[in-house]
């Protein structure tokens, strides 16, 4: 990089982010060399990359010819005030910035745009299935906010899937976690938007009653995403005439077990809670990167050890160094990797609260939902003991995940291994918050709603929280105060039948620094 580009907003520590990516003719000539070496050929240039990256040896990734686009600029000093400026700094540093972006004045020139690049998309150098539209200001992108896993001032426009026809061999039912039985398609093998696809999803018994898919039949599949293959629709010209309509599930294919449908859900389950689909599933969500992020108890290791008994349950993830001496006589098995294996299982003991209450796999409970009720609750001991009524005053908390952490709890299977993991040391109590000094918020509840000028809602309910009060999700009539942004909806007209306090914003604020002086 020529350092001459560098301007003063460069000087000190910056964070620049961007995608890697694979250019396709790299690609393709990297299979070559494989083909001609009698080597098994990579399948796409996105797993390649992915792949390439955490190669553990920094020179294997070295030899490979990634190349990167830079989309994120950040520094203290930094006065950029849009998206755009951005990426203008960034190429100016030297740093390599999609040419393929467009500045747009409106909704139509979007639209445009995306119909443009998704024409010429065959064209281009690298694989790319759409067009990520970025709000340009950051005032507004910190306005908007974030959910859990993306930011509300961003979206993808995803251009149509590409498409194949092939034969549906046959229909398989398979269970997971929470017991749902799922369809899916067993496929005569096709290439597809660079891989061969054999399998795909058929979403529920509902989805294939309605586009009347058959054993048998010729059926169209594309990638959702280019990324999950799925069935789209059948080619009912070339139907045999001796093909019959499928039939929902009687029974569990795994365990044999009865089965049912709960009401309003298009899902059928298992009511065997000890199947070993079920348990397979949720000691891999368990340890899931995500969750307690064991590392080296992927999959089929996992498969391994349920089949021969070692695991039943999660819990039993830390009873495996009891059973080290015979884990390590397992064929295949090093001395080495159990060594791994055993001391990332004890390092997992130190996962905060909220990646525990996530992994253990309550129905309906993301990673954003554990978070949110471990700073409310601080322990697993009092979201145990709470209502639905007090877990719904949770922010953003709603009916359904009360109604599933109550019932979760409320199963002693379930407290059996709340037990287990309090046993062996999980940390089932978050940071104590310390105790606010008495102010005008400590003890009240508060509902926040419309679009706050002067911070996140997420922003505003923490610094609530941190002052002794209580941010709820919806207005009763124990609801002390209704702080109403801009464009405040029904939850302010419910607060004032209910003769509920409402603070504007410039109120809130005012009591908010008063308080936080204290």
């Amino acid at each position: 990089m020529d350092s001459s580009n560098f301007s003063s907003e460069a000087d000190g520590n910056f964070e620049v982010r961007g995608e890697v990516y694979m250019e396709k003719a790299v690609f393709e000539g990297l299979n070559l060399e494989r083909q001609k070496k009698g080597e098994k050929l990579f399948a796409n240039p996105r797993n390649l990359a992915s792949g390439t990256l955490k190669l553990l040896n920094p020179a294997d990734t070295a030899k490979r010819p990634l190349q990167i686009f830079t989309y994120y600029y950040l520094s203290n000093v930094s006065s950029h005030k849009t998206q755009h400026e951005n990426l203008k700094f960034l190429s100016k540093l030297g740093f390599r910035v999609n040419p393929n972006h467009a500045l747009c004045n409106s909704i139509q020139e979007v639209l445009n745009f995306c119909k443009e690049l998704e024409e010429k998309r065959d064209n281009l150098p690298y694989e790319v299935d759409g067009v990520v539209i970025k709000v340009n200001s950051f005032r507004h992108q910190e306005l908007l906010g974030s959910i859990a896993k993306s930011p509300r001032w961003a979206c993808a426009f995803k251009f149509k899937a590409k498409q194949a026809k092939t034969r549906l061999n046959d229909i398989t039912w398979q269970v997971g976690r929470t017991g749902a039985i799922t369809p899916v398609a067993e496929l005569e093998p096709v290439f597809l938007a660079g891989s061969t696809i054999s399998r795909a999803t058929l979403h529920n018994f509902d989805e294939i009653t309605k586009k009347d898919i058959r054993r048998g039949d010729t059926v169209i599949i594309e990638k959702g995403g280019d990324v999950i293959p799925k069935v789209v629709s059948v080619v009912i010209e070339e139907r045999g005439a001796n093909t019959k309509p499928e039939t929902a599930p009687l029974t569990c294919p795994v365990c044999g077990s009865g089965v049912f449908r709960p009401e309003n859900e298009a899902a059928y389950y298992c009511e065997n809670g000890e199947c070993a689909a079920q348990v397979k599933g949720r000691i891999e969500h368990f340890a899931s990167r995500g969750a307690m992020d064991i590392e080296g108890l992927g999959t089929s290791i996992i498969d391994q050890f349920v089949d021969a008994g070692y695991l039943k349950t999660y819990a039993d993830i830390y009873r495996l160094k009891e059973k080290e001496r015979e884990l390590k006589s397992i064929e295949r098995f090093g001395e080495k990797s159990i060594d791994n294996l055993l001391n990332s299982i004890e390092l997992s003991k130190n996962k905060p609260f909220h990646k525990v209450l996530f992994a253990i796999g309550i129905r309906y409970v993301g990673a954003g939902a554990a978070k949110k009720l471990a700073d409310h609750f601080v322990s697993l001991e009092r979201l145990m003991q709470a209502g639905e009524a007090e877990i719904t005053e949770v922010y953003e908390i709603g009916e359904a995940i009360a109604r599933s952490v109550v019932k979760f709890f409320s199963d002693g299977h379930n407290l059996h291994l709340v037990s287990d993991l309090r046993e062996f040391g999980l940390q089932l109590e978050g940071e104590q918050r310390k105790v606010a000094v008495d102010n005008f918020f400590k003890n009240k509840s508060f509902v926040l709603t419309g679009t706050l000028s002067s911070m996140k809602r997420e922003e505003a309910a923490e610094r609530i929280t941190n002052l002794g009060g209580k941010s709820v999700s919806s207005v009763s009539k124990n609801t002390d105060f209704v702080i109403a942004g801009e464009s405040a909806g029904s939850k302010l007209d419910k607060a004032q039948k209910l003769g509920v306090g409402i603070l504007t914003e410039e109120e809130f604020l005012e009591k908010l620094l008063s308080a936080e002086k204290l």
